[in-house]
């Protein structure tokens, strides 16, 4: 079936962001129109209210606000515990290896939760995946879910809470796994959203800001964690708090977010126009999918391994894993350099991620000055992707990240100043976001159709790299130190470098003779 991304606000949805009379009874008169003669319901030309992209430009910019803040918890839980290892390690009396696991096996959740939790979104739709998942004969009024059988969101806040009252190490690993695997479900489908809600033109300027909130979350949570351990509270209120706050996101989200997918919109109006007219025959055409479970494997799970045997996706996916695998290896190296090195506090030690998020800023500065660039090669190209317009921040990020990286571990020394170690942790987030935005702003405009298997190719990878960089960083960095250390990461980074200039040179070439790609030519 179609794709096209299309939708409208769920009726009977309690509204709780001012929407006002006018727009309301817009979508009831179009709601009240007379079904289509072929029993086909479908949405009623381009200026459709329903139409994602004829949503008021407030709407749109608060849909993209909650769902990147919906995301933005679930990085914060995975990042706030690493201000907790070493109380966890003390109070169950084992290593910080194994302790700092449960970080790793939060973000590992990340990557297997898209495995289950994107077919679910094109079957029951973006929000009630994230939210709550419901079974076909779903029903939404007064803000309630009824016949509610998963909630992903919902349980990933409830194991958060099991971890604060975990009573041993095997307790809190198992349910900061299930946390993750429950969260995954908002990283995936966010995206998506974007894709219903926003024009190409207008998109990239929402990503970056989805992009911002979704580091945001493990840039700011080591600071807020090390203020709570080492306060009177302690570490269990590391999750405490986030499941405070997801639960209230939670319910904002249900009261003001409305459906974004097209096809399960249409399922919604149909409904009613059946029970309306009393024309039983009257039927969305998502209705008519009968996708087998065979079907589902085959785009979500071989598929995404298939594409990753592509040298794009490959080394995409690789780039944009390796810099993710350093945000993550940051939770460990800034504590070792400047609470062991520099003998600063939990809280004052933590404060060097800042920096961090200084330089995320100025990136999306950078990716949004290049949208300008690449709203012109649109238009040059009558319209159509153009990939390799999307690389340039990349290609000047790879620079910063791996100068970022040496001048770190170089000037970590306790008798030099900070400075030089902030400027580099400032170039870390600049390279770090340039990087990982253009790689997937590439991806997605180099696969399309098949986008969705090339974001769950790069999910996986990306989650794994998170996942595994935790457990080597803490004894890699004491045994030769965070100079060494970060030197073999620059190198890496440098190897890498030139990944970008080779797409942007030969990239629509490459694409040209690819099996998923070719199309884009």
């Amino acid at each position: 079936m179609s794709e096209r991304m299309l939708t409208a606000p769920n009726a009977g949805v309690l509204h709780a962001n001012g929407w006002n009379q006018e727009n309301a009874d817009k979508e009831q008169a179009v709601m009240d129109r007379k079904p289509p003669v072929n029993d086909l319901v479908d949405f009623n030309g381009p200026d459709d209210p329903y139409h994602p992209l004829n949503w008021p430009f407030r709407k749109k910019v608060i849909a993209t606000i909650l769902y990147g803040l919906t995301t933005c918890w679930i990085t914060f839980a995975s990042a706030i515990y690493a201000a907790a290892i070493n109380s966890v390690s003390e109070e169950f009396n084992v290593s910080t290896e194994a302790s700092a696991a449960g970080v790793s096996l939060m973000v590992f959740g990340f990557g297997l939760g898209p495995l289950v939790w994107a077919p679910l979104s094109e079957l029951y739709g973006r929000k009630w995946v994230v939210l709550l998942v419901s079974n076909s004969s779903l029903w939404v009024s007064s803000a309630k879910m009824l016949n509610a059988t998963n909630k992903p969101y919902f349980i990933a806040a409830i194991f958060s809470f099991a971890t604060a009252t975990a009573k041993d190490i095997q307790t809190v690993l198992i349910t900061r796994f299930f946390a993750g695997f429950f969260g995954g479900a908002t990283i995936t489908n966010t995206g998506g959203v974007m894709a219903d809600i926003w024009a190409p033109e207008q998109r990239g300027n929402a990503i970056v800001s989805y992009g911002v909130t979704l580091v945001g979350g493990p840039t700011l949570a080591p600071i807020i964690g090390g203020a709570l351990t080492s306060s009177y509270l302690g570490w269990r209120w590391t999750e405490y708090l986030t499941g405070i706050v997801m639960m209230a996101q939670l319910i904002i989200d249900a009261l003001v977010l409305d459906e974004s997918y097209a096809p399960v919109l249409l399922v919604y109006k149909a409904r009613r126009l059946r029970h309306e007219t009393k024309n039983w025959a009257l039927h969305a055409e998502h209705e008519e999918w009968d996708v087998s479970f065979k079907e589902m494997c085959q785009k979500y799970l071989i598929r995404p391994f298939q594409m990753l045997g592509t040298p794009i996706c490959f080394l995409m996916s690789l780039y944009a894993s390796f810099v993710y695998g350093i945000l993550y290896a940051n939770l460990e190296s800034f504590a070792i350099e400047f609470q062991e090195v520099r003998h600063w506090g939990p809280v004052v030690g933590n404060l060097p991620f800042i920096a961090l998020l200084i330089g995320i800023f100025f990136a999306a500065a950078i990716n949004i000055y290049n949208n300008k660039y690449y709203r012109q090669r649109l238009k040059e190209n009558g319209f159509k992707p153009v990939p390799e317009a999307r690389l340039p921040p990349m290609m000047l990020g790879g620079f910063a990240f791996t100068g970022g990286l040496f001048l770190f571990g170089w000037t970590s020394s306790e008798h030099l100043s900070y400075w030089p170690s902030i400027i580099g942790i400032s170039l870390i987030g600049l390279g770090f976001t340039t990087i990982f935005q253009s790689a997937l702003n590439y991806l997605i405009d180099t696969f399309t159709r098949f986008s969705a298997s090339a974001v769950a190719a790069t999910t996986f990878m990306r989650s794994m790299f998170a996942g595994a960089f935790p457990l080597f960083v803490i004894p890699m960095y004491h045994k030769i130190g965070v100079d060494w250390g970060s030197t073999i990461f620059g190198c890496i980074a440098a190897v890498l470098i030139p990944v970008p200039f080779l797409f942007f040179a030969w990239g629509k070439r490459i694409r040209a003779r690819g099996q998923w790609n070719n199309h884009t030519v």
